[in-house]
């Protein structure tokens, strides 16, 4: 198992996109790694529609220093993800020690607050191009982008792609 040692947070929160959240989650623990679901606070979060995911952890728990990466979701979660000054902090944290982290779709939003783009080649949802252009980053249409350890990705489609780009900077 290619990832046996790593611990990776996926963030949830309500309203999540399905498939950004689930296939990163099962993905990663079939390439062996601890993959922890991680919210503003402990408990359940319904997805855009209606399924629930169980976050282990709170912002106000979780520690950069105890994971090798972070994957941030789309659908419009992040807007919840970023007004979690605890969850804001960690991803930055973890862009700034060189750990991956990895967004796809409306996830970018997070990179923003977190302020990790300046400077950056990022991809995203296109509709949220402006808000990662006006954050510092050159935004791109393609499937997955790779700028040292922040690895981006556009929509459910690009998923494959977007994992393959993860495990191969975790492995």
């Amino acid at each position: 198992m290619r990832l046996s040692g790593k611990r990776v947070a996926v963030l949830v929160a309500d309203m999540y996109q399905e498939l950004e959240f689930w296939y990163p989650y099962l993905r990663l623990q079939e390439e062996g790694a601890k993959v922890v679901a991680v919210g503003p606070e402990k408990g359940e979060y319904k997805s855009k529609l209606g399924y629930p995911a169980r976050a282990e952890l709170s912002g106000a728990e979780v520690r950069a220093q105890d994971f090798d990466a972070v994957v941030i979701p789309g659908g419009y979660a992040p807007d919840y993800m970023r007004r979690s000054p605890e969850l804001v902090a960690f991803v930055r944290e973890l862009a700034e020690s060189g750990k991956v982290v990895a967004a796809i779709c409306h996830g970018g939003w997070m990179l923003c607050s977190a302020r990790v783009v300046e400077g950056k080649r990022v991809t995203s949802f296109y509709a949220i191009r402006d808000d990662l252009e006006n954050a510092g980053a050159t935004w791109v249409d393609e499937p997955v982008v790779r700028d040292g350890n922040l690895i981006t990705s556009r929509v459910p489609s690009d998923l494959p792609a977007f994992l393959r780009e993860i495990i191969a900077a975790l492995g």
